[in-house]
């Protein structure tokens, strides 16, 4: 028998199928913070705003929200390898209009094809995962496949702002284009078939996701998602590079040094996790737990960060990237309380929900900043502010989270 059939990977294989799906998570986490790094290069070539930058770099959020839907209908009827290796060519044309841009216009297009191209890369794997690996090993794998993302994130900081000076922002996209398309192939053509029950056709398929949305127990993670996760990734993918520059006075070096190691404890952290969620989770450890304490971290250290002056202020950045690696633990748990038949719906209704929210706060906080001066001589000031209000909004979700008390419905095939 093979693993198609019986959706067990011998070991190699197992390795191989994680890898190819890596690859192509890593290239997404890569696209979504780059701009943070060359945000001054598109400011100064075409006169950005805060307003457009943020328009700019949430587009890629927006067209990835927008796809979740009929990405998780894809996903459940034609299978994760077929779907994302697809979708990761987009991303690679994507790239290519990006480098080819000569207006805002067009770097928005090709913003938003990125977007879509990567929107299965991180759902793809881990409805695969539930396929393919041992139940107890599915959050484990979630957060490894962040550290892979973590690792994109790398790639953008310190490395491109090496890269800038010698190929240019451009070069930086064709670069990416020829990744992607390797990554594709390698999953379309190194990669096995899935197990036969893995792939639904379902009569109805757009009725799943009124299941998955119409449960209670969904939205008590949920707008914590929306609200704390989605903040987070927002600064991490754009406001984190600003805010070093124009909050703190970073010049342009120092700003991507700080943004390395903010990365680099990010992956650390996912690291971490990975190796001690076993052992949690026999110590008694919930899932609802870990989220709520570490939630509650974030928002003490984003109070500290708004208040925070001085040379050493960069430092309550790296604290907060360390407390946001649990929320990674969220999506696997909720998602799998779901059946089976639901899988991809399940991973991409709860995508959807952060993927929204990462739109919005990345587009919104600079609106916020822009409409609190930040334009002018007081816009430190305006960020601070900005950050005030996006810690209110944060609190209101924990409480959510906390004191509301739906249980988890059960999974059945």
């Amino acid at each position: 028998m093979t693993a198609a059939t019986t959706g067990v990977l011998p070991a190699p294989l197992a390795i191989r199928v994680f890898a190819a799906f890596a690859s192509g998570y890593f290239m997404s986490y890569a696209l979504r913070s780059v701009n943070a790094v060359i945000a001054p290069d598109l400011i100064a070539e075409f006169g950005l705003t805060n307003a457009q930058l943020g328009s700019l770099s949430s587009v890629y959020f927006f067209a990835f929200a927008a796809m979740q839907m009929p990405l998780g209908i894809w996903l459940d009827r034609f299978g994760s390898r077929r779907v994302d290796a697809a979708l990761l060519l987009v991303a690679a044309c994507g790239c290519a209009v990006f480098a080819l841009a000569h207006s805002a216009t067009v770097l928005w297009i090709g913003r938003a094809l990125i977007g879509v191209g990567v929107s299965g890369a991180l759902m793809a794997s881990l409805r695969a995962f539930r396929f393919w690996y041992a139940p107890g090993r599915q959050q484990q794998l979630a957060v490894w496949m962040l550290v892979a993302g973590s690792l994109g994130a790398l790639a953008t900081t310190v490395p491109v702002q090496w890269a800038l000076p010698l190929i240019g922002w451009r070069g930086v996209f064709w670069v990416a284009a020829v990744l992607l398309g390797a990554a594709s192939a390698a999953i379309f053509l190194q990669l096995p078939g899935e197990p036969g029950h893995a792939v639904q056709r379902d009569a109805s398929p757009w009725s799943g996701y009124l299941q998955v949305y119409g449960e209670r127990y969904f939205w008590r993670f949920g707008l914590v998602s929306l609200t704390v996760q989605s903040s987070f990734i927002a600064f991490q993918g754009l406001w984190i590079g600003p805010w070093m520059r124009r909050v703190l006075g970073m010049d342009a070096a120092s700003a991507a040094q700080a943004l390395f190691a903010f990365n680099l404890v990010l992956m650390l952290g996912y690291v971490a996790l990975g190796w001690a969620v076993p052992g949690l989770v026999r110590r008694g450890w919930t899932t609802l737990r870990l989220v709520a304490i570490g939630t509650a971290l974030m928002l003490v250290l984003e109070l500290a960060i708004a208040f925070a002056h001085g040379s050493w202020a960069w430092v309550l950045w790296l604290a907060l990237a360390a407390a946001a690696t649990v929320h990674t633990l969220a999506q696997t748990h909720v998602s799998l309380s779901f059946p089976e038949r639901l899988t991809g719906r399940a991973f991409s209704a709860y995508n959807l929900l952060a993927m929204g929210g990462m739109f919005l706060a990345q587009w919104l906080f600079g609106v916020t900043v822009d409409a609190l001066g930040g334009s002018g001589e007081r816009g430190a000031d305006a960020f601070r502010h900005a950050m005030l209000v996006w810690v209110a909004v944060q609190a209101l979700a924990l409480m959510v989270l906390v004191f509301w008390r739906v249980q988890p419905p059960k999974a059945t095939t």
